[in-house]
């Protein structure tokens, strides 16, 4: 085995973010369920497509930890929010959620740069880019489903019409853990 590469406190504050990544991956499948269940079957796609993405943003760091001889803890998460008031609450809670984790993102890019821990830092620049992509595609869709709660097959259409969040893949992604789903 290889002498650690990263920085301790990054390694810290990254495990850390492995937690964040996992719970928003449950967050996005409570909310996917809830779509289910509501028979919104492209809102309860769109949701459970975002949680495999949160699932591989979890591995990619921990793949970054094992590549970096680092000890890897996978962590327990708190159970995600189940009960809505209505179709704008899950899609609220995930802008909010956005918000957050781009600060946890840029948190780590601070980290690593304080600890002049500049492979670390470049590691997390995709994450800085990624965040950016997924605020305004939760902003988008909040917009949309302010505006069509009360008639929710005009969100539907639009997820059919612009595929929100079909991206497809980005080669410049990290590596997953384990590979991707």
């Amino acid at each position: 085995m290889c002498a650690q590469v990263a920085a301790i406190r990054f390694i810290e504050r990254l495990s850390e973010q492995v937690a964040n990544e996992f719970a928003a991956q449950q967050q996005y499948i409570a909310n996917a369920v809830y779509f289910d269940g509501h028979t919104l079957p492209r809102l309860a796609g769109f949701f459970y497509a975002q949680a495999v993405e949160e699932r591989n943003h979890a591995m990619m760091m921990v793949r970054y930890l094992l590549d970096s001889a680092a000890p890897v803890v996978i962590p327990g998460v708190e159970a995600p929010e189940t009960e809505f008031a209505d179709i704008v609450a899950p899609v609220a809670l995930s802008l909010e959620q956005e918000r957050r984790v781009s600060d946890q993102i840029a948190a780590l890019a601070a980290v690593a740069r304080d600890e002049n821990d500049y492979l670390s830092e470049q590691f997390v620049q995709w994450f800085l880019k990624e965040q950016i992509e997924e605020v305004s595609t939760m902003s988008s869709l909040l917009s949309v489903v302010e505006r069509s709660s009360e008639t929710p097959m005009f969100i539907e259409d639009y997820l059919a019409r612009e595929g929100a969040g079909d991206r497809g893949a980005d080669p410049t992604a990290p590596p997953v853990a384990g590979g991707t789903l």
